[in-house]
C-alpha cells in the first residue's frame, strides 16, 4: 500500500525503512560540510504499459562514481548495489507516478570536512508534483545574477555534491528577492554558465545553442540528451561560448535538467523572449523528449530501465 509523502519509503544504509526513522549524525561531515555527492533521477509513468521507467539509469551511476572519485570518497558501493536499492524503494512504495528520485553517498562518521569516509548511501524518491515550485511551472522569468559560477579551478561543477548548491542558492535567493522566478549564472570571464541546478540552451536564427561543458557547467544528462534528440531531429546545435547580450536578442531559450525537464524562459532582465510562450523548437524537444522518457519512442529504448519489469 502506498505511503503519503511525508511517510514514504527510503532505503537508508541497507534498509528500507520510514523516511522519518532515517537519522544521520549531527556531527557527520555532511551535515556540518555538505559531504556527499548526489544525483536526481527522474522516473516516468506510462499508462498504456503500466510500466515506471527510469531514465538513463546507467549514465547517473558513471556520474555518481565520477563525483566520489573527483571529490575522493572512498565509496563502498557498485553499480549494481546502487541499482538493487533503488529499484527495491521505488517498488516498496508502489508509485505508479513520475518521479524525481534522489540518490546519495554521504560521509558519516565523526571525521571532518577532509574525511574519506565511511560512505553510506540513501535512496529517496519522491512524486514529481511534491517537488520545488521552479520545477513545476510552466515557463520562468529570469535575470543574470550578480553571483559568478563556480570553475573547475575552485569548487568544480563538473561534480554533483551537495556543497556545490551553496554557489546555486546564492543567485537563486537573489533573483527570488529581486522578484524572478530564477537567474542565470555568468562564469568567470563573464560569459554564460548556467542556471542554479539547470542547463540553458537558446534558439537564434533556427540554431539551438548551449553554453560549452568547459564554461563551468555541469556534464549534465539532460543536456546530453537533448542535444542527441536535437541532432536527431535536424536541427543545428552549437556548443559554444555565449555572451550575455546575445541572451537578450535570442528566438528562444529554456532550462533542462532531471527535475526541470524543459522548461521555457519567458523573459531575462525583463527582455521578453519570443511572445512569452514556449517557441516552436522548445516545443517540439520537450515532445521528444518526454516521449524518450517514457518509453513511447523505440529509438531511445536504451535510454530507459523498467522498473517493475525487472
Amino acid at each position: 500500500m502506498k505511503t503519503d509523502v511525508a511517510n514514504r519509503f527510503i532505503w537508508f544504509k541497507g534498509e528500507i525503512l520510514n523516511v522519518n526513522d532515517a537519522k544521520i549524525n549531527v556531527l557527520a561531515p555532511t551535515s556540518q560540510f555538505g559531504l556527499n555527492v548526489f544525483e536526481g533521477i527522474p522516473c516516468y509513468w506510462n499508462e498504456e504499459k503500466k510500466e515506471l521507467y527510469a531514465f538513463r539509469l546507467d549514465d547517473h551511476y558513471e556520474r555518481l562514481l565520477r563525483s566520489a572519485r573527483l571529490i575522493q570518497l572512498d565509496c563502498p558501493y557498485s553499480k549494481e548495489d546502487f541499482k538493487k536499492a533503488f529499484i527495491d524503494v521505488i517498488k516498496a512504495n508502489e508509485y505508479d507516478e513520475n518521479l524525481s528520485v534522489r540518490q546519495t553517498l554521504f560521509v558519516d562518521g565523526f571525521g571532518s570536512w577532509g574525511s574519506e569516509g565511511p560512505v553510506e548511501m540513501f535512496v529517496a524518491p519522491i512524486p514529481k508534483g511534491n517537488t520545488s515550485s521552479v520545477y513545476n511551472k510552466k515557463g520562468l522569468h529570469c535575470c543574470v545574477t550578480s553571483w559568478r559560477r563556480i570553475s573547475d579551478n575552485t569548487l568544480s561543477p563538473r561534480i554533483k555534491c551537495g556543497a556545490n548548491y551553496i554557489n546555486s542558492r546564492a543567485g537563486q535567493r537573489e533573483a527570488l528577492r529581486n522578484g524572478y522566478d530564477t537567474c542565470l549564472f555568468l562564469n568567470g570571464n563573464g560569459k554564460v554558465a548556467e542556471g542554479p541546478g539547470s542547463c540553458f540552451f537558446m534558439v537564434t536564427g533556427n540554431k539551438l545553442i548551449t553554453p560549452l561543458l568547459t564554461d563551468s557547467v555541469l556534464e549534465s544528462i539532460t543536456r546530453d540528451t537533448i542535444i542527441k534528440i536535437a541532432k536527431n531531429k535536424g536541427i543545428t546545435v552549437e556548443e559554444r561560448t555565449v555572451d550575455r547580450t546575445e541572451l537578450y536578442t535570442c528566438d528562444e531559450a529554456f532550462f533542462c535538467g532531471s527535475a526541470m525537464e524543459i522548461t521555457p524562459v519567458l523573459s531575462i532582465d525583463k527582455y521578453d523572449i519570443g511572445n512569452e510562450t514556449a517557441g516552436e523548437i522548445t516545443a517540439l524537444l520537450h515532445k521528444e523528449y518526454l516521449d524518450a522518457v517514457t518509453g513511447k519512442n523505440s529509438e531511445y529504448k536504451d535510454w530507459v530501465t523498467p522498473i517493475y519489469g525487472e
